[in-house]
């Protein structure tokens, strides 16, 4: 396979991923200084069991940890992950950063953002589809009685 500028693609992929837009910040750990206070917004490109894919203006060297938080509904979440990879993407002008999560407790709190994410989806859609108005809590039952196996089949 090859992108847009000839070039071979080299696959890093051991996870299914999956598109979707969330948004994100995100700072650079420093060993022995803790977090960096520049705090930099973006959003994902993608996501994934093992990592997340995000564009950042600029570069990020490999193997820099990182701290992201997502927020949902007045809620953030806090997410450790490593930078695996910094590629200039020619036709955005910006960097496809992409992370791991070195510990399985950051991969659960992604996979859960993303199930609370495909809810309020759901949620939504019955609003414009049935008319319907439900509560997050009660489309998070719906939801899970629906769609919860499959989701654990399918995105992990």
């Amino acid at each position: 396979m090859e992108n847009p500028s000839g070039t071979p693609i080299v696959e890093f992929r051991h996870f299914i991923r999956h598109p979707l837009r969330l948004p994100l910040a995100y700072k650079i750990i420093k060993p022995g200084a803790g977090e960096n206070k520049n705090e930099v917004r973006s959003e994902t490109i993608n996501i994934s069991m093992g990592g997340l894919l995000f564009p950042s203006r600029h570069p990020v060297k490999t193997g820099t940890p990182i701290l992201i938080r997502m927020p949902f509904e007045g809620k953030i979440f806090n997410i450790r992950a490593k930078v695996v990879r910094s590629v200039n993407n020619s036709q955005t002008k910006l960097y496809d950063i992409a992370v791991s999560f070195p510990k399985s407790k950051d991969a659960f709190k992604v996979k859960m953002i993303e199930q609370i994410y495909l809810i309020a989806e759901y949620r939504d859609l019955r609003r414009v589809k049935e008319g319907v108005d439900i509560s997050l809590e009660e489309a998070s039952r719906e939801w899970i009685k629906r769609y919860a196996e499959r989701f654990s089949k399918i995105h992990w």
